[in-house]
């Protein structure tokens, strides 16, 4: 009797079990597949065979024309805000950087164009975007004079399938914004293909010759940054204290007066290379050896220590001091005799 051996035939036959190894087959071991599916372009090449058993015991067999369908291009992209936290600033700064990373959720090569947007609102004030920077070397670090300012249209950044680029917004923050205030900067992506409702079709505008399919994101992805302002004051406080030769505290020639200079920081943020500079007074002669921080003791010579005298001036280096950190410095001189 003859008979198909079709697809259907086949499956109404096959065990549940098989469906399942099957399954796991074309699903979960394919390692080199993209994230984002078949990509844009591929032709699906299908024919079918159906054989039968001939009056003599033999068998023939027919095939079926051949389908070819070229795989749509989906067009999806995501924007993910990539600093740590909050991104701290001071009034005023210039180039504060807020970092972001841009994925090609789709299957085919695809541009994107990229917007800034500083008042969006939701926060406490607005940043005023100056520039956006692509990642040249891909080290994820916004360098300047290496990595490239963006233009719109002109160097859209290009992403294969599953791909990601570093982008840097780039902001200066205003004059008036205060200790703890934050302030928000989105980064938008819009696949240059075009954007709309999820499964929009843009006819003939997919890589390799197919339709472009607006994906679930819109084609356009966008999150928002954040700076905070972390802005610091210097409290610096000078006094004096004499010994006189007799015991006491006059200030006659041959007194020694220490100065002890006590530098504080407040508010929120760091202060960074901070220096104390203290000339020698007229009529004293400064006390060799006698310059010490936080109780002790530092040379006179340019060395690795953080203080040093110049003959004229005592020297000391701070370094970066964080908010609630205070250093003391004291050093001496003689009032000079006749």
């Amino acid at each position: 009797m003859n008979h198909i051996r079709g697809a259907t035939a086949i499956a109404a036959r096959t065990p549940k079990w098989v469906s399942v190894i099957a399954t796991v087959s074309a699903f979960g071991f394919a390692g080199s597949a993209h994230a984002a599916g078949t990509p844009a372009g591929t032709s699906i090449t299908n024919t079918a065979t159906a054989t039968f058993d001939l009056p003599g015991g033999s068998e023939n067999s027919v095939e079926s024309n051949t389908v070819s369908l070229i795989v749509d291009e989906l067009l999806d992209v995501t924007v993910v805000w990539a600093d740590p936290g909050d991104v701290a600033a001071s009034p005023s700064a210039t180039n504060q950087v807020v970092k972001y990373t841009v994925t090609n959720g789709g299957n085919g090569d695809e541009a994107f164009r990229l917007t800034a947007v500083d008042t969006s609102g939701g926060d406490d004030f607005d940043p005023s975007a100056t520039s956006i920077v692509l990642d040249s070397n891909g080290n994820g670090v916004y360098d300047p004079g290496i990595d490239t300012v963006y233009a719109a249209g002109s160097n859209d950044p290009m992403l294969a399938p599953d791909a990601s680029r570093t982008v840097f917004v780039l902001s200066t923050i205003p004059a008036g914004a205060t200790n703890g205030q934050r302030g928000r900067i989105d980064l938008q992506a819009a696949a240059t293909t075009g954007t709309g409702s999820p499964g929009q079709s843009f006819p003939g505008a997919g890589q390799g010759g197919g339709n472009a399919v607006v994906g679930t994101t819109g084609a356009a992805g966008e999150d928002d940054g954040y700076y905070i302002i972390s802005a610091s004051t210097l409290s610096f406080v000078k006094s004096a204290s004499v010994t006189d030769p007799f015991g006491g505290d006059t200030r006659v020639p041959g007194s020694i007066i220490t100065y002890t200079l006590v530098a504080s920081v407040n508010g929120s943020g760091d202060l960074a290379n901070l220096r104390v500079t203290d000339p020698i007074p007229t009529g004293t002669t400064y006390r060799p050896g006698s310059i010490t921080l936080d109780g002790s003791g530092l040379t006179d010579a340019t060395d690795g220590d953080a203080g040093h005298f110049t003959g004229a001036d005592v020297h000391v280096a701070l370094g970066t001091v964080p908010a609630g950190a205070s250093h003391t410095i004291t050093f001496q001189v003689d009032i000079d005799g006749e």
